[in-house]
């Protein structure tokens, strides 16, 4: 048992990683960085996110450098006879396939559930995609813009910007990135104790609504609905940051307890008074009218007189920071969260450290993201393969090695 003290809780797990883009490579990396195997297995071109954002050398650019460590890569051209029939060996020693192509192409490619099956009686094979194949929307194609869309997400944007707008963020990848991270967990839980593989399939559009209704399903969770849909602080844009006499300032009340210390806190305590106001109940009665009073406080004192306000007073507050002020936020800083590490060919990368912490079985960062088809001999020797059928594979263009 102590042998296994400290190590990642997916120890000894290996997991072909075919996806691309970010939603399945995030995924992979979350895996990655749990103690998993991720063997990157990739095109001869390679994942698009090599080529996408900032970089020291092609094929190393910030989107794939953030979204792909604790990987191994491997070059499989899957067009080539020879190439498939190694994937077909590596399926058979692997735990878990991940990939995100349409079920058409996966299908021609033998890279269904009932394909990897009958190779590997125990595989679980992680399937995402943009819609679930059940229903009229199955195998369209679909990425984050699509499924912010369909979602409802960019629809809620229409009350700050006056129409449909995406959230700057590529908040539909991520998330479904965490969904089947969290899936292929169960699953992997699921083998352990019936020995069984099975298919998880996480679609996006299913994922992000369920996603986005958690608080804006609202008046429909009763049918007949007993109001329309939409959490009326959020869909409203009641809460919002406020306006200070220098800035901006998450600022939130939310209870009768920061209430009245809010109020305290500006020398008004009579406010806690006002019917409008009185009591939780009363506040949300009329969002826009709460909040509005708020942001008329906030804006009669500075950004650093409230931080010092609010922090005595115990009440909730949130300094807006800009993406450069993540870099220095002293909380930040003082935990330690952001890392710098060498990388053998790019320099020195940053990296957001793993956010959660396991007491006994700690995730940790065990290899930079990889080059194309850095690994590609290593992962081979590791499946069995001798020097020369190595040889053989790279002259006959199945597979590539940096």
């Amino acid at each position: 048992m102590d042998s296994l003290m400290n190590q990642g809780a997916l120890e000894g797990i290996k997991i072909l990683d075919l996806s691309t883009m970010i939603l399945g490579p995030l995924m992979g990396q979350y895996l990655g960085d749990m103690g998993a195997d991720v063997i990157k297995v990739e095109p001869p071109v390679g994942d698009l996110t090599r080529y996408i954002g900032p970089a020291r050398s092609h094929g190393m650019a910030a989107f794939f450098l953030n979204s792909n460590r604790n990987k191994r890569s491997i070059v499989i051209d899957m067009k080539h006879p020879d190439g498939k029939q190694l994937l077909v060996q590596m399926v058979q020693k692997a735990d878990v396939v991940l990939h995100s192509i349409r079920s058409d192409s996966a299908s021609r490619l033998g890279l269904m559930y009932e394909d990897l099956s009958k190779l590997n009686p125990k595989i679980i094979l992680c399937h995402v995609l943009g819609y679930s194949d059940k229903g009229p929307y199955a195998g369209l194609p679909s990425y984050d813009d699509v499924a912010q869309a369909n979602s409802g997400l960019a629809s809620l944007q229409s009350v700050v910007a006056g129409e449909p707008r995406y959230i700057p963020s590529i908040v539909a990848d991520k998330v479904s990135a965490l969904h089947a991270a969290f899936a292929v967990s169960i699953a992997l839980v699921h083998r352990e104790r019936t020995g069984r593989g099975q298919l998880v399939s996480v679609p996006m559009m299913e994922t992000m609504v369920a996603f986005n209704t958690v608080e804006h399903l609202w008046g429909a969770v009763f049918e007949p609905p007993l109001a329309p849909m939409g959490y009326v602080p959020v869909s409203q844009a009641a809460r919002r940051p406020f306006k200070t006499k220098d800035g901006y300032l998450c600022v939130l009340p939310y209870n009768d307890g920061h209430w009245k210390r809010f109020c305290a806190a500006i020398g008004d305590p009579d406010l806690t008074n006002d019917a409008r106001f009185i009591n939780h109940a009363a506040r949300q009665s009329d969002q826009n009218l709460f909040w509005s009073e708020v942001g008329k406080q906030v804006a009669k004192k500075t950004t650093q007189e409230w931080i010092s306000l609010l922090t005595k007073a115990d009440v909730p507050f949130g300094i807006v920071n800009s993406l450069e002020d993540l870099l220095v936020d002293p909380h930040l800083v003082e935990t330690g969260f952001w890392h710098t590490q060498e990388h053998a060919t790019e320099g020195t990368l940053r990296y957001a450290g793993i956010p959660f912490e396991f007491s006994d079985s700690p995730g940790q960062v065990r290899h930079m993201p990889p080059r194309l088809g850095e690994n590609s001999v290593q992962i081979l020797e590791e499946f069995g393969l001798t020097s020369e059928e190595i040889k053989k594979l790279i002259a006959v263009g199945a597979i590539k090695s940096s």
